[in-house]
């Protein structure tokens, strides 16, 4: 009997431990990509520069992770050479507002980092919760997005954002630019109808709440905030530190800009305020009805993140079509934008198309492509480093077989962050080679 139960228990060993191999064969293998060491140049392609040039048979020569030199194709010894005929070369495409690496399952608790708890989270770091394993990651890049703007939530300031590139061991690798700017999640000034008019216990009769009334108290506790932020940071010393205050100085300063998340005129109205108190940088985020005010939004050189273009307007009585013409509105205000993908169910799949869309209600294909790169770069204060394929900036360069924004013709055949050409493998394709090799179809 001791026999038999000895090796009844090394068979259960042996199973789990094939089951383990079985499991750690079926996981990515993809890996961040070595420095560039070897000069390459991309010939013979279409060139999408980002700023409203194409070049046509041109070619790029990367080196050091740089951007070297941009031109119309020519002969080219010793370095690498991929010949691009036929394809179109574009700068990465930039995601200006999203949860990437704080939310894996939005279904499930356990893998969402992307809230605090409080009212002013100031002083929250986005960038230290950032996952760069996340199985999202992957799937992004292969439709042309390789940087983000990691954005926490939670409380009315939640916190600070980080740029992030999309191929990193660590979030210390990954980051881009950190802490570029402090994020007020504005309470709605839309007053509402019907529902619960207060919690306790059923049947307790609950006093009336006005929402609008109590959104303004809010808004002016946080001026109230940045007031005594304001006096804290101009006395020359200080017994104790105060990290809420000191995680505010670069709005002050100008080294941080103060993204303000609002859709509706009297919210956006309120940000304007912002500007003028404090001389803030302010970023509207959201702006489904930035259109309405986009004179007053130049005047005050305040930039627009758009949040999702496919989905309805605000108002019953806009066009339905309104979210569509939004960016060639305020594109011919003189606004700056960016278009940006906020959908939970594509997971920010749809950036690129979102920005196509646009290009079919009134801007240039060019002119949508700069609202997915060289705009969101200049929002998030990156345009020096990236946005556009210029000479000195970082190699961050995609190559693709057909338009960019194109839902049928998006194709990415290369990809490149700072120089290093990235494994462009997802879960997706693993599932896809997987299933094809169990019917025998490879």
């Amino acid at each position: 009997m001791n026999t038999q139960i000895f090796v009844m228990n090394i068979i259960r060993i042996i199973i789990v431990f094939l089951f383990t191999i079985q499991t750690c064969l079926g996981q990515e293998t993809v890996y961040p990509a070595l420095a560039q060491t070897q000069t390459i140049a991309l010939t013979n392609a279409t060139i999408h520069v980002g700023n409203g040039q194409v070049i046509n048979n041109g070619m790029v020569v990367i080196s050091g992770g740089k951007i070297v030199d941009v031109r119309p194709s020519a002969a080219i010894t010793d370095v690498k050479v991929i010949d691009c005929k036929g394809k179109h070369i574009y700068p990465g495409l930039i995601l200006a507002n999203t949860q990437l690496g704080l939310i894996e399952v939005p279904s499930v608790r356990a893998t969402i980092d992307a809230t605090e708890l409080g009212v002013n989270n100031a002083n929250i770091r986005s960038i230290v919760a950032y996952n760069t394993d996340s199985k999202v990651t992957n799937t992004l890049r292969m439709t042309g997005i390789l940087l983000a703007n990691i954005v926490p939530q939670g409380g009315l300031l939640t916190g600070s954002s980080s740029v992030v590139q999309l191929d990193a061991w660590n979030y210390e690798d990954a980051v881009y630019k950190a802490d570029n700017g402090i994020h007020f999640d504005m309470p709605s000034l839309l007053s509402r109808t019907g529902g619960r008019r207060g919690g306790g216990f059923p049947g307790a009769v609950q006093p009336p709440v006005d929402p609008v009334k109590r959104a303004l108290e809010q808004i002016e506790e946080v001026k109230v905030f940045f007031r005594e932020a304001k006096a804290y940071l101009a006395a020359p010393q200080h017994e104790q530190a105060n990290l809420k205050y000191e995680a505010v100085k670069g709005l002050f300063n100008k080294t941080q800009k103060f993204f303000v998340h609002g859709n509706i005129v009297k919210e956006m109205l309120v940000a304007v305020d912002f500007v003028k108190e404090f001389g803030f940088d302010v970023v509207i985020v959201g702006g489904s009805d930035s259109w309405q005010i986009a004179d007053l939004l130049k005047q005050n050189n305040m930039a627009v993140i758009l949040s999702q273009l496919h989905s309805l307007p605000n108002m019953v009585d806009d066009d339905v079509d309104q979210p569509y013409k939004t960016p060639a509105q305020l594109q011919k205000a003189g606004v700056l934008f960016a278009i940006n993908d906020e959908d939970g169910t594509s997971r920010y799949h749809n950036l690129p198309f979102n920005a196509g869309t646009a290009a079919t209600y009134g801007l240039t294909k060019e002119e949508a492509l700069a609202a997915v790169t060289l705009n969101p770069a200049k929002i998030l204060g990156v345009a020096d480093k990236t946005g556009s394929i210029e000479t000195g900036k970082d190699a961050n360069i995609l190559v693709s077989d057909g338009d960019v924004l194109d839902m049928r013709t998006n194709n990415i055949v290369y990809a490149f962050i700072q120089g290093r050409q990235i494994n462009l493998t997802d879960k997706q394709k693993q599932l896809y080679e997987r299933y094809k090799y169990k019917y025998g179809l490879k």
